[in-house]
């Protein structure tokens, strides 16, 4: 009987693939295992040669990541490369055990935002548009230039500042853009931008915080100022 290879596996039953489809934490140690050796040997897969290793240490990590390069290269399908890559695997594992979990800054307020953003734009000499994108706790999950324009304006596409905000599963959404003039007054087309973007944010049901205009040393917010 032939013996079946990764890649003629069903799709779903692929490593690869299923971590991509649905995610790191459907993978069994073996399945993690088997995508970064790659390849098993011509009597069996990746993954069944990984869960033999793995049988061999009770199925423990913490014993996997005690083996020698010498020892896992004893595994028919195993050579330097692949052992080494494993064991690289198993330390990045164990530091990563020591290393504490970055603190995501807090812009739950116009000041915050503003103390956050201004050493991105106080030398810009352009206008850029940003959209800061937060969990339920008005922690930044991730902040993404969505224009960079002239000197007077630029232009901002709401779709893509919308994408953004699903692709990264915010649930709540700031925006602000700089003024390299100093002028913190907001311009007509500042007003209508900040509204189609709030009427966007409500068809989503994400909570549209605040829309900051920055200039060197100043700031004007939209929700302090009431209009947002």
């Amino acid at each position: 009987m032939e013996k079946l290879t990764i890649n003629k596996w069903a799709e779903e039953d692929r490593p690869r693939e299923k971590m991509a489809s649905l995610g790191a934490e459907a993978l069994s140690n073996a399945e993690l295992l088997a995508i970064l050796i790659g390849s098993g040997s011509p009597k069996e897969s990746a993954v069944e040669l990984m869960k033999r290793i793995l049988a061999d240490c009770k199925n423990n990590l913490n014993t996997l990541g005690k083996m020698s390069i010498q020892e896992l290269c004893t595994y028919n399908g195993i050579g330097e490369a692949k052992a080494i890559s494993i064991l690289a695997a198993c330390e990045l594992g164990k530091r990563r055990q020591m290393e504490t979990p970055e603190e995501r800054p807090d812009l739950g307020t116009a000041t915050r935002i503003y103390n956050h953003m201004h050493p991105v734009m106080q030398d810009l000499d352009v206008e850029e548009f940003w959209v800061l994108l937060m969990n339920q706790n008005y922690r930044l999950i991730k902040k993404v230039r969505i224009s960079h324009g002239g000197i007077t304006e630029t232009a901002v596409d709401i779709r893509i500042i919308m994408k953004e905000a699903v692709l990264a599963n915010a649930t709540i959404l700031s925006v602000c853009h700089n003024h390299p003039s100093g002028n913190l007054k907001p311009s007509s087309q500042d007003d209508d931008l900040t509204r189609g973007i709030k009427r966007a944010c409500e068809l989503m049901r994400i909570h549209f915080q605040d829309h900051v205009i920055i200039t060197d040393g100043h700031y004007y917010s939209y929700n302090e100022s009431g209009k947002c």
